[in-house]
């Protein structure tokens, strides 16, 4: 029986995070083939150890899960090694880069596969066929090509997420220390990556999400989620949790079911949410859900221009109002609200472009007044090829094109573009970049993000005070003084390194 080599690229440089996506393709064949993991954060030299696993002959496949940034990088140099020195072996992608980019990635020639979404019916489906010969034509949610065609099949319906294999914690824990994962963060000294849905019911036409679930969401029920919890709080010590779902708060009553069940583990947690749907919550299940341990909470807020939230097909009810509003609500809870902020969308003129970024910045001010404990988070709009997107067709109109090679992704350019630093896009000029980042540069030093554990209180009022005049009189030029502190302490932000 072949064996199935499985690869989770670098991602992180210094923390490390449980390979939930690498991990979840394991639960699908454990039990059914041999496997093993390597974790390019945990791996001085990830190929080499793919290639000492490889020289012994067992295997016949590799699995890799692939995100925008540094793992397409890594992933792209060990796929064109692994296939130059082993050309039978069956190479795979997945996540989200792969799923959004898969032609480009089949075209590069050295990769066989790709899993268009999820993979835990898909992946071991493809290997029973590919072991026995038989054919993968109808096999849902696998893309490949036949000749010089790409054939894309058709999805699936999303699997419900408590019939899915347990994640083999234990295993994965023989290859790389299950503590090592928990590590210290702003939420506690021993934080948990969990998984506990996929998806997202909305249309964000910005989002890398849409086109893989289009606007589907299954989450597992709150006993399940507890259940996992509870196992590795036991067994490994986890003091918090990070739920890195792209909608954790779809269901009150999940929500609050699983509040209740936490409580006594008394567990600091993290989620993400959207604002409309979360300020239909009642005030006794924020209560509640602060209580169980709930610290902080990412919204997307993307803008406050309600004009800029239509073309972005934010759906749902989200205004700049309700925006403002619930940043005011979530003070009696002290819950905080963590609001990201998308700048820089198409407009018939620069003239417009322009306009539309000072507006954010200045309701990014108001959302500071209104609530000083409220996280910014600031990016630059980045296209998703969304087909059918009205947002992604003024992209295209406007000149913008991704790269027609997949090595051309892990230039400098495309990879700062990948952590919407720069997009690389027509209508914003540099001038525009520059203001941006110049704001966002003196908005983090008068308000340093709290999830930043290394920032003692000494160098919080030092960077507040020297960013002070600035931001109150709307100097973000050349803020030079700023960033030298900021990279002398090394500054975490939240929008590229996490908590």
């Amino acid at each position: 029986m072949s064996s199935i080599l499985l690869f989770n690229p670098r991602s992180a440089v210094a923390k490390y995070r449980v390979p939930n996506s690498i991990l979840n393709i394991a639960a699908s064949i454990e039990g059914k083939y041999p496997w093993v993991i390597v974790d390019g954060n945990r791996e001085e030299d990830p190929l080499y150890s793919i290639m000492r696993y490889l020289e012994s002959g067992s295997f016949s496949y590799v699995g890799i899960t692939v995100m925008p940034g540094p793992q397409l990088k890594q992933a792209i140099r060990i796929s064109k090694t692994i296939r130059d020195a082993y050309p039978g072996i069956k190479i795979i992608w997945g996540g989200y880069f792969a799923s959004n980019q898969y032609k480009t990635v089949l075209e590069s020639g050295y990769v066989d596969f790709v899993v268009n979404g999820p993979g835990d019916h898909c992946f071991p489906r493809l290997i029973d066929a590919l072991e026995n010969n038989q054919p993968y034509e109808l096999i849902k949610n696998l893309v490949y090509r036949s000749g010089d065609q790409v054939i894309k099949n058709q999805k699936e319906d999303l699997i419900d997420q408590d019939e899915l294999p347990p994640l083999p914690y234990d295993k994965l824990d023989r290859f790389y220390s299950m503590e090592k994962y928990l590590g210290k963060t702003y939420l506690g000294n021993k934080t948990l990556a969990y998984h506990s849905s996929i998806g997202c019911p909305f249309t964000c036409s910005f989002c890398a999400v849409v086109p893989i679930y289009e606007a589907r969401w299954k989450g597992k029920s709150a006993q399940h989620i507890y259940n996992d919890v509870k196992y590795i709080k036991d067994k490994w010590g986890a003091d918090a949790i990070e739920f890195h779902d792209n909608n954790f708060f779809v269901s009150e009553k999940r929500a609050v079911e699983f509040a209740e069940l936490i409580m006594p583990e008394k567990m600091t947690w993290w989620g993400m949410a959207r604002i409309d749907t979360m300020s239909k919550f009642s005030d006794a299940s924020l209560e509640l859900i602060r209580k169980a341990g709930c610290k902080i909470i990412f919204f997307g807020a993307e803008s406050g221009n309600d004009a800029v939230l239509k073309q972005m097909d934010k759906g749902g009810t989200q205004t700049g109002k309700q925006i403002a509003a619930f940043a005011a609500r979530l003070k009696k809870f002290d819950i905080i609200p963590e609001y990201s902020f998308v700048l820089g969308t198409p407009a018939a003129t620069p003239k417009e472009v322009e306009a539309q970024i000072d507006f954010d910045i200045n309701f990014i001010k108001k959302i500071k007044a209104i609530n000083p404990k409220t996280e910014i988070v600031v990016y630059t709009y980045s296209p998703v090829p969304t087909e059918g997107s009205e947002l992604f067709n003024q992209a295209k109109q406007k000149g913008f094109h991704f790269p027609g090679k997949l090595e051309d992704w892990i230039s400098p350019a495309w990879e700062n573009f990948d952590l919407r630093k720069n997009p690389l896009t027509p209508w914003l000029t540099p001038a525009m970049i520059d203001k941006i980042r110049n704001f966002e540069t003196v908005l983090n030093g008068y308000y340093p993000t709290v999830t930043d554990i290394r920032l003692n209180g000494f160098k919080r009022k030092a960077i507040h005070l020297l960013a002070g005049i600035r931001y109150k009189i709307n100097l973000h030029q050349y803020p030079y003084e700023i960033k030298l502190l900021q990279r002398v302490w090394k500054y975490r932000q939240p929008e590229i390194q996490g908590f």
